[in-house]
């Protein structure tokens, strides 16, 4: 297993899917599971503990409302945390950015954007750590970021056939 995945919440799981489409994309082995930090706290511990002794390189972990999971994975790792703020509240995300993104110093927490985008953004962070040290996925990379920029130009050649 490259990367551990973990939410806090079943209800997270739709904007999680993103995350693992991504991952699997680009051939990413993962493991994702749902733990809370505040329900079940031992059980994110094992999750994470047994996650390194598994060889995985990467945590991206996804919360909503008060989004403490990824600063408690932060804080009993050395592996990269990457967290995804969700919009689980009244304050349509806000909150959860808020609370991954004011880390204390020394536990640092990788945040991304709220919601999908940020699923798949930290799925896409995930990578390029994991590039760092593979070549053929750095290929894939460059190659995913090509064909993006590619379909940038294609959509602007069509609106501007008419033109």
């Amino acid at each position: 297993m490259d990367v551990l995945i973990l939410t806090g919440s079943k209800n997270d799981l739709g904007d999680i899917d993103s995350t693992v489409q991504t991952l699997k994309k680009f051939g990413i082995s993962y493991k994702l599971h749902i733990s809370s930090a505040h329900r079940t706290l031992k059980r994110t511990m094992e999750l994470v503990e047994s996650a390194e002794k598994n060889g995985a390189k990467v945590v991206i972990a996804a919360a909503g409302m008060s989004a403490h999971l990824p600063g408690v994975i932060a804080a009993m790792t050395v592996l990269p945390v990457i967290g995804v703020p969700l919009n689980a509240s009244t304050l349509n995300g806000l909150d959860s950015l808020m609370s991954i993104v004011q880390m204390p110093g020394g536990i640092p927490v990788a945040t991304m954007a709220i919601g999908k985008n940020g699923c798949i953004n930290a799925a896409l962070l995930a990578v390029s750590i994991l590039a760092l040290s593979d070549a053929a996925l750095t290929e894939k990379l460059k190659r995913y970021k090509k064909e993006m920029a590619e379909s940038v130009i294609q959509a602007d050649k069509e609106i501007n056939k008419e033109n």
